[in-house]
C-alpha cells in the first residue's frame, strides 16, 4: 500500500468501482430483458391520452365528378405540368 494514500481513500475508490461495475451490469440486463416487456406493455395498455386505433381500416370513399370539373382538374394538372 503506498505511504501517501489513506485507507479512506482505498475503500472510497474500492466502492466507487464497485458501484459502478453495479451499475453497469444493472444496465445491460434492463437493456437485455427490458426491451420485449416494455414493447409488449406498450402493444397491451397503449397510451392513455390518445383513443384506441382501430384495427381495420375504413372504406374507401369516391365522388363522381362533374364534366366541368373533370375539366378543370385537367387543365389545373396541365398548368402544374408545365403544359405535358
Amino acid at each position: 500500500m503506498p505511504e501517501h494514500v489513506s485507507v479512506y481513500q482505498l475503500l472510497g475508490v474500492t466502492l466507487l468501482v464497485l458501484v459502478a461495475f453495479a451499475w453497469t451490469a444493472g444496465l445491460a440486463y434492463l437493456l437485455r430483458h427490458g426491451r420485449h416487456e416494455a414493447v409488449a406493455w406498450r402493444v397491451d395498455h397503449g397510451l392513455p391520452a390518445f383513443p384506441r386505433q382501430r384495427r381495420a381500416a375504413p372504406g374507401h370513399e369516391s365522388v363522381e365528378l362533374t364534366p366541368a370539373e373533370k375539366d378543370a382538374f385537367a387543365g389545373l394538372v396541365r398548368q402544374l405540368g408545365g403544359g405535358r
